[in-house]
């Protein structure tokens, strides 16, 4: 068996207004993240690293956002079409593990949901997904509301 790890990082900016996609879930807020795509910070961290643990490069690279295709698109889709890549290079997800970072609004209502979310998409176990989420004190861009980041490690294997 061998097995192979990976890391996500992803950051976007919250702006007044917008709707606020966060783990394949709409959150209730006054603003939401902004970006090519419909900015879902959580799946773009879990697509960079299954696709780092798969060694096919990165999100950026795979869906551009100079692709109009990829203009205001359902990250879900990109998460799916991620996970048939891996599976064609043979892998297994074992499990993710990710962090929101994330001054406000609390998000610990909606884990359950994003899991139930994201484990039916990524067709794996809800006990494969971990999410976690957590301020920063206030401090950096994260602590004055400015954006949100999340991060993800991930387990695949492969016979």
């Amino acid at each position: 068996m061998k097995y192979r790890v990976g890391i996500g990082y992803d950051v976007h900016q919250l702006k007044q207004d917008c709707p606020f996609y966060l783990g394949g879930i709409r959150i209730e807020s006054p603003f939401g993240a902004i970006g090519h795509s419909d900015a879902d910070v959580l799946i773009h961290a879990i697509i960079d690293s299954l696709l780092g643990a798969a060694s096919l490069r990165d999100i950026g690279y795979l869906y551009p956002d100079t692709n109009k295709e990829f203009k205001g698109i359902d990250s879900k889709i990109l998460l799916k079409d991620t996970i048939e890549k891996v599976r064609e290079k043979g892998f297994k997800i074992e499990n993710i593990d990710t962090i929101i970072c994330l001054q406000s609004p609390k998000i610990s209502s909606y884990i359950p949901q994003m899991q139930e979310t994201l484990s039916k998409v990524l067709d794996i176990d809800l006990e494969d997904i971990n999410i976690k989420a957590t301020t920063t004190e206030h401090l950096g861009f994260v602590g004055k509301k400015e954006g949100v980041a999340a991060h993800s490690v991930c387990l695949l294997s492969r016979d």
